[in-house]
């Protein structure tokens, strides 16, 4: 079993963590192609020189391993471009975001991981059927500059972030209310997980998900009692909390994944999460089906173009000639290439790429005590956004995508909602 799995029986052992992360973190010290990424590398490289070089790194001291793990913000990047894969021979395995997971998870348990916010931030479920029950309170109250101060000392979400508003009638709510344009019978079928962000407040893309999959002949079931994936609580390093989603979540999916139906997720981070992590923490066959049967939104929908040409009459909606899209994070840590890249320009548009980071990454971007490093390292995707003249700014993750608007003044969609209004949909 890999040291990194958290299943193994030394995964909460904070000596054995710690000899881990010595040995990673001079290997990475030797190669330092990530020198270019987040500020774990950049931090962890200057406190090595600083000491006189790799034949130190095990005179760092504890202050300094953690602000390593602090820093992170498990945006995954260094999995793509890492030479040393969790394939290689066991001495070279490095795994750097489980690394500073386990270190997180250790924390956590010794009572000095993240603070309270981090954990009430994590209650997106229990946050969401309040607040969409009184939406339009809400969504004027956290507009008010004191009740944001007052915000953020109660749940650390910084004052200076613009939250996504939340929906009066909730997804699954529409969804039920919503009469399927495609028969099921002889049609294929998918399993939606609309992910928290969409079930309660960017409701908009699950209904351009729905009604473009629909248009081509793809019927959408919504199964009850699915949660949030759990990701916020593996940035408050609760690996119980996140099993406990975990498990809910495949127990509810499981048997659609044994039929060999497809799980479509809009959200990056929610899709990533249920592709490698469930499996990891659950070490279940049926968190490994789950996680095979697991497509984003874009993915999924290439894959049957490729089978079958979606259709590509966009006569009757709005169409761009310009469109620029931000590759989150997640979104790329997949690696199932740029699809909602292709997806957009099946509508006829030229799509820019930007390959860079809001780090926003959950819920580590909107924490006050983060805000001033995230927006030095999403600098320059803002400015590529600026220095765009496209016509249309599209981005998958939603919250990346609310960071674009606060800081670039640009109105940014999801690839689902480019392909419903270039069908003339207006049900989004």
């Amino acid at each position: 079993m890999s040291l990194y799995e958290p299943l193994a029986p030394n995964y909460y052992d904070s000596g054995d963590a710690r000899s881990e992360r010595d040995r990673t973190f001079g290997q990475c010290s030797d190669c330092r192609v990530c020198v270019k990424l987040c500020p774990s590398f950049k931090d962890l490289f200057r406190f090595i020189d600083d000491l006189g070089g790799t034949e130190h790194v095990g005179e760092l001291d504890a202050a300094q391993h953690r602000h390593v793990v602090d820093v992170c913000y498990q945006c995954k990047l260094c999995y793509v471009i890492c030479p040393y894969t969790p394939d290689q021979e066991q001495s070279w395995v490095i795994d750097f975001p489980r690394l500073m997971l386990r270190s997180l998870a250790i924390q956590h348990r010794e009572g000095t991981g993240p603070g309270r916010n981090a954990r009430l931030l994590a209650r997106t479920d229990a946050q969401g059927a309040v607040a969409s029950a009184v939406a339009p309170a809400v969504n004027t109250l956290v507009k008010i500059p004191l009740a944001r101060v007052a915000m953020e000392k109660v749940t650390g979400i910084s004052r200076v972030r613009l939250l996504p508003a939340y929906a009066s009638v909730r997804f699954s709510k529409w969804f039920k209310r919503h009469t399927p344009k495609v028969a099921v019978n002889g049609r294929s079928k998918v399993v939606l997980f609309p992910t928290c962000l969409v079930e309660y407040q960017e409701t908009s893309i699950g209904k351009a998900l729905v009604n473009v999959y629909e248009r081509n002949g793809i019927a959408c079931y919504l199964p009850a009692g699915q949660v949030c994936c759990g990701m916020p609580w593996l940035d408050a390093g609760d690996t119980a909390k996140f099993a406990e989603h975990a498990r809910k979540n495949v127990e509810i999916l499981a048997p659609f994944a044994a039929q060999g139906q497809a799980i479509v997720v809009p959200q990056p981070t929610c899709a990533y999460v249920i592709k490698n992590e469930y499996p990891d923490f659950l070490g279940t066959d049926e968190a490994r089906a789950v996680a095979a049967n697991t497509f984003d939104a874009s993915e999924y929908l290439i894959a049957r173009h490729k089978e079958e040409p979606l259709d590509t009459d966009f006569s009757a909606g709005q169409a761009y000639e310009r469109i620029v899209w931000q590759a989150a994070c997640h979104y790329r840590a997949q690696q199932i290439g740029p699809k909602s890249r292709d997806l957009m320009a099946l509508t006829g548009a030229k799509v820019q790429m930007v390959e860079r980071c809001s780090a926003i990454d959950g819920t580590w971007g909107l924490r006050a005590e983060n805000v001033a490093m995230a927006k030095k390292i999403a600098k320059p995707l803002m400015e590529a956004i600026t220095k765009s003249d496209a016509e249309l700014v599209a981005g998958d993750c939603h919250l990346s995508n609310g960071a674009i608007y606060a800081d670039t003044g640009r109105k940014t969609v999801h690839p689902l909602e480019v392909l419903a209004r270039a069908y003339g949909i207006e049900d989004v």
